[in-house]
């Protein structure tokens, strides 16, 4: 009989769980400044109606505020959704092949999300460090994009983080049950 051996991987379960658990504390930042962003968009359509339908006269900047305001819900939402496990998945692989298969195809998975967000976050802050001279602004007031498209990446790059841990902590659990593995 040979004995029980742990693969790397397995002896290191508790770091890669301590380091998911760390990854997860970005997107309480970012819920609030989600929440905070779809307030200023409450808080902007209001003005904008009163200013239109009341005073018959329309704000210049709403537009503006209201697009840059969703570019941070949707930052926010990103990262939050991530931590939640709320984005959609389908499950068939596992209902039909068990957990021998989805071990492959989790981590399969999991290192092409990782590749995917890296390649994202590297190209908003490409792209996003132009700014003005490349005519990245708002049409009406020339809100600047840059702020927004790093807000953008930084949500990519901690949901990357996450899926890296799940890959890590995935690959700790190979021989028993993933913890991040959706229910059925």
């Amino acid at each position: 009989m040979r004995p029980n051996r742990m693969t790397f991987f397995e002896r290191y379960r508790d770091r890669f769980a301590r380091a998911e658990s760390f990854c997860r504390r970005p997107a309480e930042a970012f819920a609030v400044v989600g929440g905070v962003a779809l307030v200023v968009l409450l808080a902007v359509t209001v003005a904008e109606v009163f200013w239109r339908y009341i005073l018959n006269d329309s704000l210049l900047w709403t537009e503006d505020i209201s697009t840059m305001s969703l570019a941070v819900v949707v930052a926010a939402a990103v990262a939050y959704g991530a931590r939640e496990g709320s984005h959609v998945c389908v499950n068939l692989i596992a209902r039909f092949t068990g957990r021998r298969v989805t071990r492959i195809t989790d981590g399969v998975a999991r290192l092409l999300g990782v590749a995917v967000t890296g390649v994202a976050v590297y190209a908003l802050f490409v792209h996003g460090s132009c700014g003005r001279p490349c005519g990245a602004v708002t049409g009406s007031v020339s809100i600047p994009h840059t702020p927004f498209y790093y807000a953008l990446g930084v949500s990519l790059a901690a949901y990357g983080l996450l899926l890296l841990s799940h890959l890590l902590l995935g690959l700790a659990a190979w021989n028993g049950e993933d913890p991040n593995e959706p229910v059925e």
